[in-house]
């Protein structure tokens, strides 16, 4: 996986940050979802790599990067501090301004970085998400079943924590098999996402990613919202069709009650746009970044 490129850990500030970095051109910075790793993209790069410098990382909190002490507020796992983390890697890595592509929690990284810094990100795509706030005040029954680990993760610690570590493995492919193909995913990928999901601190880590996403994150979405800002760079917009989001909701028409300017196109497949339609998703991302 990921042939000519390299791995490193950057430190951004206090905290330490798995990437990889490969290609060449225009920066290219990847965010992945939930549960998984950097890894997500492996079968999306070798289309990206002869034409951008892409670097792929963990998130805060995920994979091989540090995981911050819990605090009451929840504030190292909120959109706004993991997005800080991401952009101090950009810098260290030389970095300036570059184009950010999200999918899951990624995406929700993505868009509060281009929100928070319009100088820096040059365009956003978002995989398969709508913002934070409209997902949470529109939700209803459908919502809560279909993603009830939105509620499941947010509760007070250490309840999902302990009921996880009982066996992460099972509950990781439990989880992810949800409506999917059982051959979404590769063994290559698997060995690195269930190796970081065995560890505990992961698992706090990624509940307290839910538990922020709660609370912070749609307190600095709702402000925004309230005070009219809006995503100025051009915004591209992924979903699976076959997909929950494709069944709820209306996502260009959100995206652009969110962005100025909003290209947006659904994909044959489900949640995982990147290990499901790989050339799909790398057809889409060089059609609107170049």
């Amino acid at each position: 996986m990921f042939e000519g490129s390299t791995l490193q850990v950057v430190k951004a500030g206090d905290v330490s940050i798995r990437a990889r970095i490969g290609g060449s051109g225009p920066p290219l910075l990847m965010l992945h979802g939930n549960p998984q790793t950097h890894v997500m993209w492996h079968k999306v790069v070798p289309f990206l790599y002869e034409h951008f410098t892409v670097v792929t990382t963990d998130l805060t909190g995920y994979g091989m990067s540090s995981k911050p002490v819990s605090t009451p507020g929840h504030d190292h796992y909120s959109k706004r501090s993991m997005a800080r983390d991401q952009l101090v890697v950009m810098r260290e890595l030389g970095f300036r301004r570059f184009a950010v592509c999200g999918h899951d929690r990624g995406g929700r990284v993505a868009y509060r970085l281009a929100l928070d810094e319009p100088e820096v990100v040059s365009a956003l795509a978002v995989l398969d998400i709508i913002p934070t706030l409209d997902s949470f005040e529109t939700a209803g029954r459908a919502f809560g079943l279909g993603y009830y680990h939105w509620y499941f993760l947010a509760q007070p610690s250490p309840l999902p924590e302990r009921l996880i570590g009982s066996d992460p493995e099972w509950f990781w492919r439990w989880h992810t098999s949800r409506g999917q193909s059982s051959d979404v995913f590769t063994d290559d990928a698997l060995e690195d996402y269930l190796t970081c999901f065995r560890d505990p601190e992961t698992v706090r880590a990624i509940c307290e990613d839910y538990r922020a996403a709660a609370t912070l994150d749609v307190a600095h979405d709702a402000h925004d919202r309230d005070a009219g800002r809006r995503i100025s760079c051009p915004t591209l917009v992924l979903w699976g069709q076959r997909g929950r989001l494709q069944e709820w909701y209306d996502v260009p028409a959100i995206w652009r009650r969110w962005s100025n300017s909003v290209h947006a196109t659904p994909l044959p497949c489900g949640h995982y746009l990147a290990e499901e339609a790989p050339a799909d998703t790398a057809r889409e991302l060089v059609a609107f970044l170049t």
